[in-house]
Order: C-alpha cells, then sequence, then structure tokens
C-alpha cells in the first residue's frame, strides 16, 4: 500500500530505498535479478569470443565496425549513467522536480544510443552483416541485440516511473523504484563498456 505520509526535506530519510521493509525487500530482490543478468551476459559473451573468427565468406569485424559511430553512441550512455547519478543526488534530498529533470535527460540520452544502435544494426545489414550470414553475425546480434532490448526496457521502466509519479510527487513507496531503475540502468551501461571492449575494440585489432 503506498505511503501517504507526508515528507518533507527535513523528514525524508538519507537512504529512502530502504527506508521501508517493502523498500529493503525491493533492493534484495533486484541485486538477486542482476545476478542472473549478469550469467545471461557472460555466457552471450562467451559465445560471441568462441565464434567472433567464424565469418565465413561475409565482411570481417575489422572491415565492418564503424569505431567513431559506436564511440559516440558509448560517450552519450555513459553521458547518460552520469545523468542518472544526479538524478538520485536529488531524490536522496527531496528535490522531486529536479529529479524528474534528470531523468528526463537520462531518457532521452537513452533514446539517442538506442537511435545510433538502430543505425548501426542497418548498415551492417545493408554490408551483408546480418543474423543467418554467420556464427559471428549469429553471436555478434544476440549479444549486441539482448543489450539493445534491455535498454529499451530500461527506458519504458524509467518513463513509466516519471508518468506515474508526475503528480503524485516523491514518497517512501516509490522512491525505490527510482533507485532500483537507476540501478539496472547503471548495469547496462557497465555491460556496454564491456561490448565495446570485447566486441568493438578487440575486434578492430583482429
Amino acid at each position: 500500500m503506498e505511503t501517504e505520509q507526508k515528507l518533507t526535506a527535513e523528514t525524508f530519510p538519507a537512504s529512502p530505498e530502504k527506508a521501508t521493509l517493502e523498500g529493503k525487500n525491493k533492493f534484495t530482490g533486484f541485486w538477486l535479478f542482476l545476478g542472473g543478468e549478469t550469467v545471461l551476459f557472460a555466457s552471450l559473451f562467451a559465445t560471441y569470443l568462441a565464434l567472433r573468427n567464424s565469418t565465413m565468406s561475409g565482411p570481417k569485424p575489422e572491415e565492418l565496425f564503424d569505431i567513431k559511430l559506436v564511440f559516440a553512441a558509448t560517450m552519450i550512455l555513459l553521458t547518460s549513467s552520469l545523468t542518472s547519478v544526479y538524478a538520485m543526488y536529488h531524490m536522496k534530498n527531496f528535490e522531486f522536480k529536479k529529479m524528474q529533470l534528470w531523468l528526463g535527460v537520462t531518457w532521452l540520452l537513452g533514446l539517442a544510443f538506442l537511435g545510433l544502435e538502430i543505425y548501426e544494426f542497418r548498415h551492417y545489414v545493408h554490408e551483408g552483416h546480418t543474423f543467418t550470414s554467420s556464427a559471428f553475425g549469429s553471436s555478434f546480434y544476440a549479444l549486441v541485440g539482448t543489450h539493445g532490448a534491455h535498454v529499451t526496457f530500461g527506458l519504458l521502466w524509467i518513463g513509466s516511473l516519471m508518468i506515474r509519479n508526475a503528480k503524485r510527487g516523491l514518497n517512501l513507496y516509490n522512491a525505490p523504484k527510482y533507485y532500483v531503475a537507476s540501478l539496472y540502468w547503471h548495469f547496462i551501461d557497465v555491460v556496454w563498456v564491456f561490448i565495446f571492449t570485447v566486441v568493438y575494440l578487440m575486434g578492430m585489432v583482429g
């Protein structure tokens, strides 16, 4: 049941995400969820590393990747992680409007990243690099595409939180939801750093 208590900056707890039993349970459950997600991505990375040289007659990674585009997308996603930190800072200071503002910036940056990833995929398909073109193609799209799906889910999650709570403001019921959504966003940012390193940078050096 949602908390109806009227809160102020003075009465708002320093760690609102853990101020209630429900919040603590959400926090703990989310870390367990991230454990499962880590196993999923570890499996996809292992598959990619095993198959990345199996290009058949298709283009090789160093011939295919547009590292400048991917680097720009990486900087956008990393910046979105920083803006998410700003949002949580304002949440802990009970500054709801500023929190919503920075979450909005995070959302827009995430959308920009997703747009660049879709553009990248369209370019690769045009170059003959498809999911079925080779084992390399299958493992690449499975890994990077799964990450893209997680970004999409993160955008839907953050967007729904912002819309649903726009009039309610911040309370002890929705604060944990904002916090775990921010953690999730950091997680997919960290995964992307590994993708950028393992898939793109290692791919460029052969």
